[in-house]
């Protein structure tokens, strides 16, 4: 499929990324998954040839590209399998905090080796008893001297145990008013005193991508590692939500496109009473309401991207394209699975583990039901 933002550079790119993951991902993703973890050796080669952070500046380690590379990057890794999307996380979630917002001697300091592959980056914002309302954080930061105290514990932390620099969020002043104008942003480093990890966290799904709890008792920051400036931590957030959002959907429309694929490969070669299953009218138009989402669903968010590339605001429309291409995916993985049969919810057919890994993304980045919110408070209602 031809997407109009895309040039022959970034076809290039593509079939050698492609290439790339033939050799290093798909033989290996079986163990990854057995292991529930990706290998940070897997990390290094990716930053080795150029896959990790392709956006940031070159005298940043980077290769100073568009973002149109980094899109590449994320529809091939969710090809193989949805567990890799803690590198997406990485490239384009977190890496664009300190891109953005990091002093020259932060990025000096971060970005290289977050582009080689040597460090390896989380962001940490969910709580045991705060999700998406991040007004309402209890993690605290105190500045005492040189350093700030850091205390309180985030859970669902993606790329929690492989993660050698976390930006946490948390409140610096307990008694702003607005609540969220006391959030600042800490960049905590892996051998920080008074942080730890709690527990790495069995999901349903996912089961190579690591998660886990992280633990601040007193733990020493260096003012240094303070980003942007206290206080406007929540603003920074939200104006990266909306590449985060637009990762999330990128990833379900692939799936959903990969999970249309499989089937159809399946239900032409399994035969039902003397005749292959796509030959029954039930297959067929099951078939075709899903391939029509698809289609629909990749016309949006190539117009989408082609927008933010060019800078654009476009929040509300990827609220509506972050819970409308995650809750079809969902619905298609039941499709896809009930038109393999029994052999759909055997673990050696791909369409299991996509029916697993799926769900998730309706909840991440901000619930689906969160989204429906900030679109209807921008349409006026």
């Amino acid at each position: 499929m031809a997407h109009p933002y895309l040039t022959e550079d970034h076809d290039i790119f593509r079939k050698s990324l492609r290439k790339f993951l033939e050799k290093e991902a798909y033989p290996f993703y079986e163990k990854w998954e057995e292991d529930r973890m990706i290998p940070r050796s897997f990390w290094k080669k990716m930053g080795e040839q150029g896959y990790l952070c392709p956006d940031i500046d070159e005298e940043y380690g980077g290769s100073g590209v568009d973002w149109g590379f980094s899109v590449v990057i994320n529809e091939e890794l969710e090809r193989v399998g949805s567990s890799l999307i803690g590198i997406g996380l990485h490239n384009d979630i977190v890496v664009p905090y300190i891109n953005s917002y990091g002093t020259e001697e932060q990025k000096q300091k971060w970005l290289p080796k977050c582009a080689s592959g040597e460090l390896i980056t989380a962001i940490a914002m969910t709580e045991p008893g705060t999700g998406s309302d991040l007004s309402n954080i209890q993690t605290t930061a105190k500045l005492e001297g040189d350093y700030y105290l850091l205390n309180g514990q985030k859970t669902f932390i993606t790329n929690g145990i492989a993660a050698d620099l976390v930006v946490v969020a948390c409140k610096t002043d307990l008694h702003a008013v607005p609540r969220h104008k006391g959030i600042s942003l800490l960049v905590v480093e892996r051998d920080t005193p008074g942080f730890s990890r709690g527990r790495k966290l069995h999901k349903v799904g996912l089961h190579a991508q690591d998660t886990a709890e992280l633990i601040f008792e007193d733990c020493k920051v260096p003012k240094g590692n303070l980003l942007g400036v206290e206080g406007k931590g929540f603003r920074y957030l939200m104006e990266k939500l909306q590449q985060e959002r637009l990762i999330v959907a990128i990833a379900a429309q692939i799936a959903s496109e990969e999970m249309l694929r499989i089937t159809m490969d399946y239900v032409k070669s399994r035969d039902v009473f003397g005749k292959p299953v796509s030959s029954f009218q039930n297959t067929q138009f099951k078939m075709v309401e899903m391939a029509t989402d698809i289609e629909m669903g990749r016309t949006f968010l190539d117009q989408l991207i082609a927008d933010h590339l060019q800078g654009e605001n476009i929040v509300t429309k990827v609220s509506m394209a972050k819970w409308k291409l995650t809750d079809t995916a969902r619905r298609i993985a039941t499709e896809c699975m009930q038109l393999h049969g029994g052999y759909g919810y055997m673990e050696e057919y791909e369409i299991a583990r996509r029916y697993r890994d799926i769900p998730v993304a309706s909840i991440y980045a901000g619930t689906n039901e969160i989204m429906k919110t900030i679109i209807a408070k921008n349409l006026g209602l």
